[in-house]
């Protein structure tokens, strides 16, 4: 398959596609020397386009994993626009975004994003995943828009730590993960167990 994965810069989701035989590309406005290093693809590194995705959707793919960049879409950080603090006009110039990768000339498209306003200005998603699902320790809530494709089975279903708290998290819930120069690209990194399960799933 021609698989083509919007704003993605680690690289995780297309390698594991590539390592399964699949021809994957990723697509980010930043390229490989924009990225802090310990984020960097080791495996394909240099299947990487740079620039804005929606000049490459007519390159004939059969696949589109989209991560479009949460910031102005996610309920965790929309108080900012509600209380005045923010220009509206960012969230809004998200959804038009949103609406294009939805809309892109491909047969097969999974958009991921956290819970947000993608739910109540386009449409509900089709699933809703945790890391914890696919073998991971920890919790994040990641919400599925599908075209074409069904939705992923957990490889790898996790029992709830004794605590009552995933890894990542502290003891009111939030995420432990501190102000740093590199939260946000840590933040953004699709975890393994799920990139696995996409390729052996959606690649079938």
């Amino acid at each position: 398959m021609r698989v083509l994965v919007a704003c993605e810069f680690s690289g995780v989701v297309r390698d594991a596609f590539r390592t399964r035989g699949h021809e994957a590309w990723s697509c980010d406005l930043l390229g490989p020397d924009d990225m802090p290093e310990a984020f960097r693809s080791q495996a394909f590194p240099n299947y990487h386009y740079e620039g804005d995705v929606r000049a490459f959707f007519d390159l004939g793919w059969d696949l589109l994993i989209a991560h479009p960049p949460c910031t102005y879409l996610a309920s965790s950080g929309l108080h900012w626009t509600t209380r005045g603090l923010r220009d509206p006009r960012l969230t809004e110039d998200a959804l038009a975004f949103v609406r294009d990768l939805l809309a892109a000339p491909v047969a097969r498209i999974a958009l991921e994003n956290p819970v947000g306003c993608i739910s109540t200005r386009i449409r509900k998603p089709d699933q809703i995943i945790q890391p914890w699902q696919f073998g991971h320790a920890e919790s994040k809530t990641t919400c599925l828009w599908l075209k074409g494709l069904p939705t992923l089975v957990p490889t790898d279903v996790l029992p709830v730590p004794a605590s009552g708290r995933w890894a990542n998290q502290t003891p009111s819930g939030q995420n432990r993960l501190g102000p740093n120069p590199k939260r946000w690209a840590e933040r953004a990194k699709t975890y393994q167990g799920i990139a696995a399960a996409m390729a052996d799933q959606w690649g079938a």
